[in-house]
């Protein structure tokens, strides 16, 4: 593969983030109807460097704590026990109505009940990150970072996380860490904010060596408009997912990797998931078939944990996005929202369709 991936770090993927919890009711029920909670730390980006950390990879989060909160140190021992570093700034809370950690409340669904996710951002502490509280050149430079992933939705968060995530960006290529950027495009965050965004988008886009996002977050993110024909079927999605990756290509040559995932819900217990992409001006597809869902939240950041991790390691492509569709299936068969594999050999044990007792 034409990346380059440095041969000497210490952070195999490390990762700007807020950091907050996430609560979900007990045995699938609906969080109006129940009285039992199970308690997670929690981020999007973070769960993307769950699977290479599961494997013995040390991460690195770059996030803010909030100073003697009980759920920062929470939060804190969850990273530790999960092979995860962290670095940030502890702030006072200012008083009760002051910073805090998000809460992300959500459940599972089930069978034809949807799975339903409230988010509870206010004041949350990690919407005020700035470069000036990191040392790049040490975490960079001296220790050193084979890959730093990009969420946008840590990018479009704030006025604030979008500036960190575009020097953290270019402090990262300036010591020859690659650069991942995951667009997810969250309409809540970028309404009233269009055209900054929008720019900021364009700015890590074109630095960055792998580029993840559906359809629609090429064309929300990036202003692509995409094919003008197509359905809504899978076999649609990949034609037309294949024909704007073209352009997007040519407008943003860096990138050497492009990859998005394919879902159709059938229902909350049962999806078709595929996955495609293209690196070595070859496309790589994992045909959509049917998996079994305990909670979906978190399969999407499976799949880009599983194809990070494979691209860190040095594999061929389609063995990347392999891993990553089973990276993703892994967390979809989870209540957390971030796939925790024992071992490699479950990971390709779920993608041969293997679930026979292991002995």
């Amino acid at each position: 593969m034409e990346l380059n991936i440095r041969s000497n770090y210490r952070y195999a993927i490390a990762c700007p983030t807020s950091m907050g919890v996430r609560i979900t009711p007990e045995n699938r029920m609906a969080v109006h109807n129940s009285d039992r909670f199970i308690l997670q730390a929690t981020s999007a980006e973070s769960n993307v460097l769950n699977v290479t950390s599961s494997l013995g990879n040390e991460c690195l989060v770059l996030t803010k704590f909030v100073k003697g909160s009980p759920i920062a140190e929470f939060i804190k021992s969850q990273l530790r026990a999960r092979n995860i570093r962290f670095e940030g700034i502890d702030v006072d809370q200012g008083g009760p109505w002051g910073y805090r950690h998000q809460f992300n409340i959500a459940d599972s669904g089930f069978g034809s009940r949807a799975p339903r996710v409230w988010n509870d951002r206010a004041g949350e502490v990690g919407c005020t990150l700035s470069a000036d509280e990191f040392d790049t050149e040490r975490i960079f430079g001296q220790e050193g970072v084979g890959m730093l992933h990009i969420s946008g939705l840590i990018a479009a968060m704030s006025h604030d996380t979008t500036r960190f995530c575009l020097d953290m960006a270019k402090a990262a290529k300036a010591h020859g860490t690659l650069v991942s950027f995951d667009l997810n495009h969250r309409a809540t965050f970028w309404k009233g904010r269009e055209e900054e965004l929008a720019e900021a988008f364009h700015q890590i886009a074109s630095i960055a060596d792998v580029l993840v996002g559906n359809e629609e977050d090429f064309q929300l993110c990036l202003g692509f408009k995409g094919p003008e024909a197509g359905g809504k079927d899978l076999t649609s999605k990949i034609e037309n997912f294949k024909a704007m990756i073209s352009e997007v290509k040519e407008k943003y040559s860096n990138a050497k990797v492009f990859a998005t995932t394919l879902r159709q819900v059938i229902s909350a217990n049962e999806h078709l998931w595929g996955c495609l992409l293209l690196a070595d001006g070859e496309w790589s597809v994992v045909e959509p078939r049917p998996i079994c869902v305990m909670d979906r939240i978190g399969g999407g950041d499976g799949f880009t944990g599983g194809l990070l991790h494979g691209l860190i390691s040095g594999w061929e492509p389609e063995k990347c996005l392999q891993f990553g569709w089973a990276s993703g299936v892994l967390a979809a068969s989870s209540l957390k929202d971030y796939a925790e594999p024992a071992d490699e050999k479950q990971v390709w044990d779920i993608y041969a369709g293997n679930a026979r007792v292991q002995r």
